[in-house]
């Protein structure tokens, strides 16, 4: 039970941290509201299903990649391959950074994880020349506050997780995002979601790992990623991956 306790304190101090410190304000106003689709450690699932249902629907996503697994096999199933990156920027999806070594936000040196950020950004430039990462996604868990300040020199904005969306003045430097598996099969929960991010004309960052019939405990299901897109297309929404969210609050901020 003691145990217990602690692992609670200290997962609610590590999320406090992140959320007060190196805050970079970002104000979401938008007349209408925005959802993006985002796929962690890009599992080849998440392009060859996942994005197959996003062009169905005229939709496109970001997906942060981490080269160091490439073509490995992750907890979150089989990653990509250099020829889906080909496919992914074909399509017209954003490819989006997520360190090369997939390091713990909170558990790596800050200076190290800078350095594999670094070192993503140097394999992105060989594998694609010509094509930049943008926009960041914090792998595992919430990140100290020297990293967020570290990362923030590199894009223009990062994601973390919170279970909820962006409204107001926001942090550039840590995002708030939806992932889906947390909703455990519950379609409502997420409808919800994008009914209040609709009514508070929001910025609703939805997030998940692999899509397919029989996904790992980071990913879910094709036919409940499927009702979401549909949903979320339907819902009088702009569904748009991160950076083209960031420049369309951007700019509507400015005019």
């Amino acid at each position: 039970m003691g145990l217990r306790i602690l692992e609670r304190v200290q997962g609610r101090y590590i999320r406090t941290a992140a959320r007060t410190f190196f805050r970079r304000p970002f104000s979401v106003q938008t007349q209408v509201p925005i959802i993006s689709f985002t796929f962690d450690d890009f599992p080849r699932s998440a392009l060859l299903t996942g994005g197959a249902i996003l062009q169905r629907y005229g939709a496109v996503g970001t997906y942060y990649a981490s080269f160091g697994l490439m073509g490995t096999e992750a907890p979150t199933g089989q990653i990509f391959l250099r020829e889906d990156l080909d496919v992914l920027l074909k399509q017209g999806h954003e490819l989006g950074c997520h360190t090369y070594d997939h390091y713990d936000s909170w558990e790596t040196e800050s200076r190290q994880f800078e350095n594999s950020v670094l070192k993503n950004r140097e394999a992105l430039e060989e594998f694609c020349p010509g094509v930049s990462f943008q926009t960041f996604s914090y792998p595992i868990s919430p990140p100290r506050a020297r990293t967020k300040r570290r990362v923030s020199r590199h894009f223009v904005c990062s994601r973390g997780g919170g279970q909820t969306f962006n409204v107001g003045t926001t942090d550039l430097n840590y995002l708030a995002s939806y992932f889906l598996e947390k909703s455990r099969g519950e379609v409502q929960l997420v409808k919800d979601l994008i009914d209040r991010n609709r009514e508070a004309r929001g910025w609703l960052i939805l997030d998940t790992h692999d899509v397919s019939e029989t996904p790992t405990p980071f990913g879910c299901t094709s036919s409940f990623f499927e009702e979401i897109v549909r949903y979320a297309v339907n819902s009088g929404g702009r569904v748009l991956p991160v950076l083209g969210a960031w420049t369309q609050i951007r700019g509507s901020a400015a005019s």
